[in-house]
């Protein structure tokens, strides 16, 4: 039992990616005892599992995922808010001010059309659309700050190994980031070169994201961002 490449590795639809028994991820399929890619994009082992980060794959909503939408349109006790999926999602009273709907209750004093929200998936209905929530720490209505756009699968290579990636630009900017696994994400700095620091960042990383080497030339990047600032 083996795996053929090192992890985080670009791989091509049809490339070997392990021999012998392992639990299949996403975007990868099983011939006799070889797993192989069936879409261009980062392969991902795990102790028990492999599978592969499709580079330009759109975004498929997961429980658990925290999102970054806006409120298109206003229903009978709930919003419906786009997260850049197939489906809008929705979010209920109950899972935005934790009360139950009354037909008196002014929907629009909570969030209005076109407001931004952070929340988080927390199941789907009948129909697969995504249920959300803003009851919960870091989520409900955005007051600052700004958003830019990644490619949803992209985001792991933003995030790092258990965080390592996002924390040493949150360390070397010192701006809050908050990443939504549909590919927006939050940024809010305390001057303006900081924030676009960021931004510079993750633009690289989005280009970058299938290529070796990314941490370190992140790194460089940080480093000379700083000393043009001093």
């Amino acid at each position: 039992m083996s795996q053929k490449y090192q992890d985080k590795d670009l791989v091509l639809p049809g490339d070997v990616l392990y021999e012998g028994r392992i639990r299949l991820g996403d975007n990868t399929h099983r011939e006799n005892d070889l797993v192989i890619a069936t879409r261009l994009g980062l392969v991902s082992y795990s102790k028990d599992n492999v599978s592969v980060v499709a580079l330009e794959a759109g975004y498929r909503p997961l429980v658990g995922d925290i999102v970054i939408g806006d409120v298109v349109d206003i229903d009978l006790g709930e919003w419906v808010i786009n997260i850049g999926g197939e489906q809008e999602a929705l979010l209920g009273i109950p899972d935005a001010i934790d009360r139950n709907y009354r037909t008196d209750f002014n929907m629009r004093q909570v969030l209005d059309f076109g407001d931004t929200i952070i929340a988080k998936i927390v199941d789907f209905d009948r129909k697969h659309t995504p249920i959300l929530s803003i009851l919960g720490p870091g989520l409900g209505k955005i007051n600052e700050g700004f958003i830019i756009k990644m490619t949803p699968s992209k985001i792991p290579r933003l995030i790092g190994k258990k965080g390592s990636m996002i924390s040493m630009i949150v360390k070397e900017t010192g701006c809050r980031v908050t990443i939504g696994q549909n590919g927006r994400i939050l940024i809010h700095g305390v001057s303006r070169p900081q924030e676009e620091m960021v931004v510079k960042v993750i633009a690289m990383i989005d280009r970058e994201a299938h290529t070796s080497g990314l941490t370190n030339r992140t790194q460089e990047i940080l480093k000379k961002f700083k000393e043009e600032l001093k």
